[in-house]
């Protein structure tokens, strides 16, 4: 199944705690996160595409396709998954993987665990999960397998003001898919500078 899911890679937020800037092209370790990204993710996917509001060209290094949102207004991850699940729809893909692009350390069988947690039940969803210092459960709602014959009913959620990722997908038959911390949460993802100077030591934990 894993072969036949294309992957979408969200970029299309404001990054305001970042001041406005791509975080996909921040470095960290000599590479911008969008490159730590695409090493783990791209041998998951049949293909991939990037969603990235504003101009596409200052993605042109990277090799994948980009598309904005189909919604106005910044409406928030939501409608990044609705633009993937369109253009996965338009390459005949039942199955589409998100990823924020400010996760630089996703799970390298990330799309094959989610997968495995779908096939043979109803489930519509499969969302990613992990565990903090303390042993708290979070899931990650950006991170997930979707069935993108959702499409239909994500369009008219959000034109009726749905926001909100988890209150959408719960909705829907969902499962929910935890990953162990190997060395640390692989979900990690960069929202600060400090967040940003944590993750070239992370990286370099990697190497």
């Amino acid at each position: 199944m894993t072969s036949d899911v294309v992957g979408v890679i969200l970029a299309g937020g404001r990054a305001t705690r970042m001041g406005g800037v791509d975080k996909a092209l921040l470095h960290i370790d000599g590479r911008t996160l969008l490159e730590h990204l695409l090493d783990r993710l791209r041998p998951q996917c049949g293909e991939l595409v990037l969603n990235a509001n504003g101009e596409p060209a200052r993605f042109s290094g990277f090799g994948l396709p980009v598309i904005a949102d189909s919604v106005d207004d910044f409406p928030g991850p939501l409608a990044g998954i609705l633009a993937g699940m369109e253009w996965g729809t338009s390459r005949r893909a039942a199955w589409m993987v998100t990823v924020a692009a400010d996760t630089p350390f996703v799970p390298r069988d990330l799309v094959s665990r989610l997968a495995e947690a779908v096939d043979g039940r109803d489930a519509r969803i499969a969302l990613a999960a992990s565990r903090d210092d303390s042993r708290t459960l979070h899931v990650h709602p950006t991170i997930g397998l979707w069935s993108t014959a959702l499409a239909a009913d994500l369009r008219g959620s959000l034109h009726a003001g749905m926001r909100k990722v988890r209150v959408w997908a719960e909705r829907h038959e969902v499962v929910t898919v935890e990953f162990e911390a190997t060395p640390f949460d692989p979900f990690f993802n960069v929202n600060t500078p400090d967040d940003l100077v944590h993750a070239a030591d992370l990286a370099r934990r990697l190497t």
